[in-house]
């Protein structure tokens, strides 16, 4: 990922020199294994583990030589180790270092996303009961609906949020997996017991049948479930851009001071780090389209899923990482602007309290609901194309008076018969 969008702990997990030190680690796991069980002197092994180590520039220097990552990082880890080294790497195959290895970086990487969307989650507990009360007009295909509050709207997002933190622990359990058990996976030259030690030792669990590799539904599932928190990422921001529009201007962004929205135009505050979450989402879902298509390789495995893993699995880690951090601050520092709220929901002549109309007439009866409708719609319509109160005309329409009280009438337009619900759904969500 460009330095433009990786943060420094995030990027920190996915440097070579990273990936080296956790292949080492996992090296150094199955010499102490076999260690304990008596194939590998002791010696050797307490050795190697107190003296192996690695540079990257000489791993990059031999890769061009043998063309091949693990020959030129056990040639790198040798030439720190004496004859113990011959135990390095004893019974294993590259996929047995590369996926535990990994499954490492992947699971340390997904507490840090866990970490993302636990800021984001408080932010948005935090604007949601800020505004649970906060009147704005709903709307439906862009249209004015009913009213609601932008607390509601920001509460739905909160659970969705919560889905998240489920799915992406569950996914984090499903990916965190190591595999030592040699080529193809049959165990042959290193016994199952032995890899269970090894994955015990680093926290990882075991992949039951693994063949030479652990099996990329896994790999799957985790880029799918980070490409979905981006979804709804892209979700969020795009209301928020929606939202700001100079016609609606309900909301703003963080627009900070010496900030400039445009090369020419002064006046410009133009939501651009929303529409930076919005496009980079678009990213996160192109990555997740590549981890479904790896996970058929040939037979017990072909090697053209790491060169793709090598891009996104890294990438869509960084860049939702990214996403997370600046969306959770946009939440934090949002501006929001309830009277223009109140403006927007009154802009249209009334009309959206048109349903409790239509019920009004239904309830005080004598009146069939498609008569009511037909009779409430021609008087909306109305009110669309001449710009006049929705309530004026219905107040001078005596078929509508003589089933409706002025009270009763007036009553239709209060806008708190709205919110008279709204804490359940709160309450259901425990903020």
């Amino acid at each position: 990922m460009i330095p433009r969008y990786s943060r420094p702990e995030m990027a920190a997990l996915w440097t070579d020199e990273a990936k080296w030190e956790r292949w080492l680690q996992v090296e150094i796991a199955v010499v102490r294994a076999w260690a304990d069980a008596g194939a590998v002197p002791r010696e050797d092994a307490e050795a190697i583990a107190a003296n192996a180590a690695f540079v990257v520039a000489d791993i990059d220097r031999y890769q061009q030589e043998v063309h091949h990552d693990t020959l030129a990082f056990l040639r790198s880890v040798n030439d720190h180790l004496g004859p113990e080294g011959r135990w390095v790497h004893h019974g294993l195959t590259t996929s047995d270092v590369w996926d535990t290895a990994s499954a490492l970086q992947i699971r340390d990487a997904a507490g840090l996303l866990e970490q993302g969307l636990t800021r984001l989650h408080d932010a948005l507990v935090g604007l949601a009961r800020e505004h649970r009360r906060t009147v704005c007009v709903g709307r439906t295909h862009g249209v004015h609906a009913e009213p609601t509050t932008f607390g509601l709207r920001v509460a739905g997002w909160v659970d969705e949020v919560r889905r998240h933190q489920r799915r992406l622990s569950e996914a984090k359990a499903q990916i965190a997996v190591g595999k030592i058990s040699g080529a193809v996976g049959t165990h042959a030259t290193v016994p199952p017991e032995l890899e269970e030690r090894v994955c015990k030792e680093l926290g990882l669990g075991v992949e039951p049948v693994s063949y030479q590799v652990v099996q990329r539904d896994r790999h799957a599932q985790f880029v799918s479930t980070l490409a979905q928190i981006g979804a709804s990422l892209e979700k969020f921001a795009q209301e928020f851009r929606h939202l700001q529009r100079t016609e609606v201007r309900e909301v703003e962004e963080p627009f900070v001071p010496g900030q400039a929205g445009s090369s020419s135009m002064p006046h410009k505050r133009n939501p651009e780090k929303c529409e930076r979450i919005c496009g980079q989402a678009r990213v996160l879902r192109g990555f997740a389209t590549t981890a479904l298509e790896n996970v058929a390789l040939w037979h017990e495995r072909d090697i053209s899923h790491t060169s793709a893993e090598r891009i996104i699995v890294p990438d869509a880690c960084l860049l939702l990482d990214y996403m997370l951090d600046l969306f959770a601050w946009i939440v934090e520092n949002l501006q929001v602007y309830p009277q223009r709220m109140r403006e927007n929901l009154d802009s249209s002549y009334g009309l959206v309290y048109s349903q409790r109309v239509l019920l009004a007439l239904v309830e005080a009866g004598g009146m069939h609901r498609d008569e009511a409708y037909k009779l409430v719609q021609a008087h909306a319509m109305t009110a669309w194309d001449t710009a006049q109160p929705f309530y004026d005309l219905l107040a001078a329409d005596t078929t509508i008076t003589a089933a409706l009280s002025a009270a009763q009438l007036r009553e239709c337009f209060d806008p708190e018969f709205y919110l008279r619900n709204i804490e359940q759904s709160f309450e259901r969500l425990g903020i």
